[in-house]
């Protein structure tokens, strides 16, 4: 099977994913000892909260940042498509016959 190539919007995908799943598990863990008394146990949830709170707000800035980049190469490949359609269409049937060929060897 033919892995993707990495790029830096997967990787920025995968690390928005990763973060939320941080941010799940810890708020779940908050839950989880909120009955639990002490001054330890009160200043660590107050910094764990303060924590997943800036954690949120870089992870929607990340997000942000994400769609942005996705929007602009978006723009940029139909802009490009509208200047160029022949050679999009040659591009477009080059990667089709890789991809043909490629699966008529298996």
């Amino acid at each position: 099977m033919i892995k993707p190539i990495p790029t830096s919007v997967n990787s920025q995908e995968q690390l928005v994913s990763d973060i939320k799943s941080v941010i799940s598990e810890a708020e779940e863990m908050l839950g989880a000892t909120a009955d639990q008394a002490g001054e330890k146990i009160a200043n660590l949830r107050a910094r764990i909260q303060e924590r997943l709170r800036d954690a949120k707000a870089r992870l929607a800035d990340a997000e942000e940042l994400l769609v942005a980049k996705t929007k602009a190469a978006a723009r940029v490949t139909d802009d490009y498509v509208h200047e160029s359609p022949w050679t999009a269409v040659g591009i477009a049937a080059g990667v089709g016959l890789l991809v043909g060929l490629l699966i008529g060897r298996r």
